[in-house]
């Protein structure tokens, strides 16, 4: 098990689109973005410690004030991040409320926000026993990278929808999958301090550097250094890479990008809101169809596809939906595919079929 744990979907295929991608063993969490947030339970909210909202359409960001409420007065830092004009959206849901009992509360709420436009960012931050009044604004060149951590990057581009939209792209630089065997044989148990051992090993501290581990015979911690742990109780695998893509409309600048910022992902999530047939009203709407979907992730090089965000017109066909999603995939990846015996992409990816909303394995 890696840093962060298996991301999943949150709603159903005709729900909002919310991603969840808590990390293992430590109160942290990324969060894409703030539709219905009512299928995640209050724990699971509280761990999150970046939203990324793709723009600000209702379905995409009613769940701001839940997260918001429920992080009031907990000594939470969090970062937001959407598209152009997404400033004005937060100060907007702020000043809709009354703040004068935030002195009552021990500890504070700190949100860091990041508008993002296609060459430039701004940051404010906003500090709720402040009433979040706005911190000055700090702007800066934007050539993608969007959060940079030891344990993940999260990446953006700016795609086109009937506003401007945010895609995504969320990277480990490797995995650490910890091994039972290794933990019984040192005699430790599991526990929240394999979540400071991994974040050692992300940050490159020196091997030499104790980590509390904690025994299995409930005896207490005990030290030891980081490279006996990483010999004998992980093993360092690829790191994984993960797209999410909603709500934009088929043109050729939006392919170009999604392709750019999500190629090589081990698992794309990805719109579907139309079958083809029903393409000149996907078009109309600014959303894909499912065929456009299967050819995007193929085109993007993407191992396997989770369709989500379907038209509720296919209540009881979501199947038909996921069907013609993987057969495009499928399709334009065999027309990409290298001559026999030259290295390439093969295989079926993983299907969701019977549960076209989950996230199957990469």
């Amino acid at each position: 098990m890696s840093a962060l744990s298996v991301p999943r979907l949150v709603n159903g295929p005709l729900e909002d689109p919310v991603l969840f991608w808590p990390f293992a063993h430590r109160r942290r969490g990324l969060l894409f973005d703030l539709g219905d947030l009512s299928a995640l339970a209050p724990r699971d909210l509280l761990k999150v410690t970046h939203a990324f909202v793709s723009h600000t359409h209702m379905d995409h960001f009613i769940g701001f004030d839940r997260l918001l409420r429920l992080h009031l007065g907990r000594g939470s830092e969090i970062v937001v991040a959407g598209p152009a004009g997404f400033l004005g959206h937060l100060e907007g849901k702020f000043a809709a409320y009354s703040w004068d009992l935030m002195d009552r509360f021990a500890a504070g709420l700190r949100l860091q926000a990041i508008e993002v436009h296609a060459a430039r960012r701004i940051e404010r931050s906003y500090e709720g026993r402040l009433g979040f009044a706005a911190g000055e604004p700090r702007e800066a060149p934007f050539s993608g990278l969007l959060v940079a951590e030891p344990a993940f990057r999260v990446e953006a581009a700016v795609l086109a929808h009937s506003i401007p939209c945010l895609a995504f792209a969320v990277s480990e630089p490797f995995r650490v999958r910890v091994l039972k065997t290794g933990l019984a044989a040192r005699g430790l148990a599991p526990g929240r301090w394999l979540g400071v051992l991994k974040e050692a090993l992300y940050a490159g501290v020196s091997e030499e550097t104790p980590i509390a581990a904690e025994r299995a015979d409930g005896r207490g911690g005990q030290a030891i250094p980081l490279g006996e742990l990483r010999r004998d109780v992980v093993r360092i695998q690829p790191g994984r890479k993960i797209g999410y893509v909603t709500d934009v409309s088929d043109r050729p600048e939006n392919r170009e990008a999604i392709v750019r910022l999500c190629g090589g992902a081990d698992l794309l999530f990805i719109e579907a809101a139309f079958l083809d047939r029903e393409a000149a009203l996907a078009r109309r709407k600014h959303h894909l169809t499912a065929r456009q979907a299967g050819e995007i992730a193929a085109l993007a090089g993407a191992r396997a596809l989770c369709v989500m965000h379907l038209s509720p017109r296919y209540e009881g066909r979501e199947a038909d939906v996921e069907r013609e999603a993987l057969a495009a995939f499928e399709e334009t990846r065999a027309r990409l595919r290298p001559p026999s015996g030259t290295p390439g992409c093969v295989g079926r990816p993983p299907s969701a079929a019977g549960r076209p909303h989950g996230a199957g394995s990469p």
